[in-house]
């Protein structure tokens, strides 16, 4: 999985504004890509971030960047937790959320749409979007609470993007990219 890959997908969780973002890499085998797992994680670690797979399919693997603290937070906010619970989630712990998360990506033919609150968005918009409302604003996720709020930190997960890509075509390191957070 190439450094690229990450910067291209992760910057807003690498520089501390996002929870959580996805992206789906090819590897040749488990073993190759969870040593390139463990590299990253040796990277993130101290910034506090994780690289773990979701799930596998064809040769590609689902990878899910994240930040565990901001994580555990979003998932303390109740909403979160009744929109986990409907679809069989405990709430009390983050580890058996990611769990939960990867048992129903191997079973689900689509997305669980509750994987939006592992990736940092609104608990609102994921309930608009579970129930079929009509959206106000399309971006990064679909958007049925604070279009203004949204739009806002579009741009910012836009600018952050464009940032991190100049730089680390410029020849900065994944490690220099990945922010510490408080």
């Amino acid at each position: 999985m190439s450094e690229e890959l990450v910067v291209r997908h992760c910057s807003p969780t690498l520089a501390g504004l996002k929870t959580g973002n996805m992206f789906t890499a090819a590897f040749s085998g488990k073993e190759d890509l969870r040593c390139e797992l463990c590299r990253l994680n040796r990277i993130f670690v101290k910034k506090g971030l994780r690289a773990i797979p979701l799930r596998y399919k064809d040769n590609r693997a689902l990878i899910y960047i994240y930040r565990p603290d901001r994580l555990k937070e979003d998932l303390k906010n109740s909403s979160a937790c009744e929109v986990l619970k409907s679809c069989g989630y405990s709430c009390k712990s983050t580890g058996k959320c990611i769990g939960r998360l990867i048992e129903r990506l191997k079973t689900s033919e689509d997305f669980p749409h509750e994987i939006g609150l592992f990736l940092g968005y609104p608990p609102e918009d994921v309930t608009g979007f579970i129930e079929k409302r009509s959206c106000k604003l399309t971006g990064f996720w679909k958007v049925y609470g604070d279009p203004e709020l949204a739009k806002k930190r579009f741009a910012s997960y836009r600018k952050c993007m464009n940032v991190y890509y100049n730089c680390w075509s410029e020849g900065c390191s994944l490690e220099r990219l990945a922010v510490a957070t408080v």
